[in-house]
């Protein structure tokens, strides 16, 4: 299943941007993205996940080694944490994938990989379908191809077995949408406090990286808090896997419920490196090293070193 094919007109209106530092880049629609620029050699496209979680918790949290190797282009989408938002509105995949070739053209990148870490997986299967010449190979970090499948397989019991819910689960019920099973499940987990335990293994990891939000006056919230309106991001987007050629680093943790643990059975990259860890969600904060090894390998196996 191809993605409906992208318009892409280069209309960026801005200098070449500085190799290293906090810059903004204004997109073609008028949005000033927030661009964090860090480290030497490969260039790396860093995709956040939330949706609307911002790039600041890898910057943090993974920065120093991720920039012994890369040059890491930290990327706050539109709508989120130190971006601004479209006036017309425009949240679409179409209108991200734009964003990601807008910021690629302005730091004169001929081709860079991408990481991304949860929703971030959509973001880069989705990119890499219609801009696979720019893109050298894709890290996914306890990535989702599919947000209904992970809610379904993963989220929804793991959630009512943490909430002592018996079956059948009312989050399994069709008949209601699935942003309101899933709001449901969150406002319950918050109110017990067992919210970290869907995506950490320590309770105060949750705690370390909320803390990180203090550190940003004025946090853009509204991709957040209007994505549940764009049906699009819900669909499957593992069969695009399949027609991606370019080499994948999957890196899954056994204990993340965010995702789910098996996710990666039905995802198909031809060239793709599987790394299960003993993690939870946040590797990035809670098991640095395993993921720097995934790393290694990868940029070995596939001759990025």
């Amino acid at each position: 299943m191809l993605i409906p094919a992208i318009l892409f007109f280069s209309l960026i209106a801005i200098s070449p941007v500085e190799s290293s530092g906090e810059t903004k880049i204004v997109t073609s629609d008028g949005v000033e993205l927030h661009v964090s620029i860090r480290g030497s050699g490969i260039p790396v496209l860093y995709l956040h996940g939330g949706p609307g979680s911002g790039s600041y918790w890898m910057e943090v949290f993974m920065g120093d080694l991720l920039e012994e190797h890369f040059r890491m282009i930290y990327l706050d989408q539109r709508g989120v944490g130190r971006s601004g938002s479209p006036a017309g509105g425009d949240f679409s995949l179409d209108r991200f994938i734009k964003d990601f070739e807008e910021v690629r053209l302005a730091l004169e990148i001929d081709a860079w990989l991408t990481m991304g870490h949860s929703f971030g997986g959509i973001l880069q299967t989705a990119y890499a379908s219609h801009h696979a010449d720019a893109i050298l190979g894709m890290m996914i970090i306890n990535g989702s191809l599919d947000m209904a499948y992970s809610f379904h397989s993963s989220w929804c019991p793991k959630a009512s077995e943490l909430l002592e819910i018996p079956e059948p689960l009312p989050c399994l019920d069709e008949s209601e949408p699935l942003f309101d099973r899933w709001g449901a499940l969150i406002s319950d987990l918050n109110e017990r406090d067992l919210m970290w335990k869907m995506g950490y293994t320590h309770r105060e990891s949750l705690d370390t990286m909320n803390l990180t939000y203090r550190d940003i006056e004025n946090w853009n919230p509204d991709f957040g808090n209007l994505f549940d309106q764009y049906d699009e991001y819900i669909n499957d987007f593992r069969p695009v896997s399949a027609i991606l050629s370019m080499p994948v680093l999957f890196y899954y943790g056994t204990r993340d419920w965010m995702i789910g643990p098996e996710h990666y059975q039905n995802v198909h990259f031809p060239n793709m490196m599987l790394w299960p860890a003993d993690t939870a969600h946040m590797p990035f904060l809670e098991n640095r090293s395993d993921l720097m090894d995934a790393i290694g390998s990868y940029l070995n196996t596939f001759g990025f070193d």
